[in-house]
């Protein structure tokens, strides 16, 4: 019969492993499998899990953004800048887990910062741009969005695939 595991012992008082390192604190956890994290995953795997991935954030995105927009009557850019901030935050909480099934760290967490800031400013600055070009007829609208997520999802794809589930 296999030991149980210490913190899964009456009376133990867990510490959270970063308080006994004193490292930042790690990102919230998604359970999305069983398997275990760092797990190599194919090319063609990681391209449908991240188009399926960003096409559930970019729902919340896309809601957001209108809720904001229509309802509440904020600038295009706000409207958007809130919309990119909770779909990209669901968009990495899946992908580091399920698409990259990458571990932890502190460092990968703080480069997905730096990449979101930049695609932040792309997003949003071309969303801006093309509502003012094009019009804030709804499907000028989507097809504004469409255009600036899929230009920002472009660059998202290829640095954390290339740079940042590289690192460890």
């Amino acid at each position: 019969m296999p030991e149980t595991p210490d913190h899964l012992q009456p009376g133990h008082h867990p510490e959270h492993e970063d308080f006994r390192t004193r490292h930042a604190p790690m990102p919230l956890e998604l359970p999305l499998d069983d398997e275990e994290a760092s797990t190599d995953v194919d090319l063609k795997t990681q391209v449908v899990r991240f188009i399926l991935t960003g096409g559930f954030s970019a729902l919340f995105d896309f809601g957001l953004t209108l809720l904001l927009q229509e309802v509440f009557g904020a600038p295009f850019w706000l409207a958007k800048a809130g919309g990119f901030i909770l779909g990209t935050t669901i968009a990495y909480l899946i992908n580091r887990r399920w698409t990259f099934r990458a571990e932890p760290s502190t460092a990968r967490f703080a480069a997905v910062l730096v990449l979101y800031l930049v695609t932040f400013f792309v997003n949003i600055g071309l969303y801006n741009w093309l509502v003012h070009q094009w019009g804030t007829a709804f499907v000028l609208v989507l097809l504004a969005f469409c255009v600036a997520q899929g230009v920002a999802t472009v660059i998202n794809f290829v640095v954390q695939r290339v740079v940042i589930f590289k690192i460890r």
